[in-house]
């Protein structure tokens, strides 16, 4: 019994100094968000004045905040969408194909991930550049006139973002998913060869199953993530522009904090917030499934 408590004892200590961190910087300012998002106040005012749900009375009639929800909406459902499709068919190619320099290809796929945001942003746009861009230029090339076509302009800022995003994320979770498909037994595979599954319903009926609850954990994270990136993308490509096009829930929150409205800002912050917790009990739900063990 006293040896019992005094591993207790020993794990309490271990664990204390971390729990203690986390309450301080983490529960301890999303806790003071909730509280300031009832005040009325200046961003570098100590004045504060309850106004309870005002802030969120006037959010939900600001048409620039729901503009800026839809952005961000739009951003995780294609951008999660597209980047897991090609994650999946990447790694299900170099999985399963005989492929030569199949490390050279996770090396040069993952190559993006380790780049800041800001490299990236900057990179793209050199590319989506009107005048001399390689973009423009390549349609120039292959339509023999010159192209000038503003892949930062309204119409297409919000494509030209997801293709960065798409980019960047895409060999991470290739390479997530490489480690998980090769600990699939090759002799599922067979089996399913003699019974004459081809290669597509092999990934389809055997590699997906298998792997479900890999793809379920990244899935979560990225979707919540990307509500993160999103804002970091578009402050280093566009800062919301042009005519806030691109403005996405956190950079407008940021914007507003900005313009002095420091309590308007964190009411936006706990809609963010709610949104993600919902967002993210909806994906584990949705995605629920049996583990389907070999």
């Amino acid at each position: 019994m006293e040896k019992h408590r005094g591993r207790s004892r020993f794990i309490a200590l271990c664990v204390a100094p971390a729990a203690i961190l986390f309450f301080i910087f983490m529960i301890l300012p999303t806790l003071n968000v909730f509280r300031m998002s009832l005040f009325e106040r200046g961003a570098y005012s100590p004045t504060e004045t309850f106004v309870g749900l005002k802030n969120f009375q006037m959010l939900f009639r600001d048409s620039q905040f729901i503009r800026s929800m839809q952005n961000t909406i739009l951003l995780i459902v294609v951008v999660t969408v597209i980047t897991f499709a090609l994650a999946l068919v990447f790694a299900g190619i170099l999985t399963r194909e005989k492929i030569r320099g199949q490390n050279f290809f996770r090396v040069v796929f993952y190559i993006p991930n380790i780049l800041s945001v800001v490299v990236i942003s900057g990179i793209f746009s050199a590319i989506y550049k009107p005048e001399n861009g390689m973009l423009n230029s390549i349609l120039s090339m292959l339509s023999g006139k010159t192209v000038m076509v503003l892949w930062k302009d309204e119409p297409l800022v919000m494509v030209s973002i997801i293709i960065a995003m798409v980019w960047q994320a895409v060999g991470y979770y290739m390479v997530m998913y490489m480690a998980s498909m090769s600990s699939v037994p090759q002799s599922l595979y067979e089996s399913a060869g003699l019974d004459g599954a081809g290669r597509v319903t092999q990934f389809f009926q055997i590699t997906i199953p298998l792997i479900w609850t890999n793809i379920r954990t990244t899935l979560t994270f990225f979707i919540i993530s990307t509500i993160n990136m999103a804002f970091l993308f578009v402050k280093a490509m566009t800062s919301g522009g042009p005519n806030g096009a691109s403005e996405v829930a956190l950079s407008y929150m940021y914007g507003q904090k900005d313009a002095g409205l420091y309590g308007y800002s964190m009411a936006i912050g706990v809609v963010i917030f709610l949104f993600s917790f919902l967002l993210s009990a909806l994906v584990n739900k949705v995605t629920k499934r049996e583990p389907l063990e070999f």
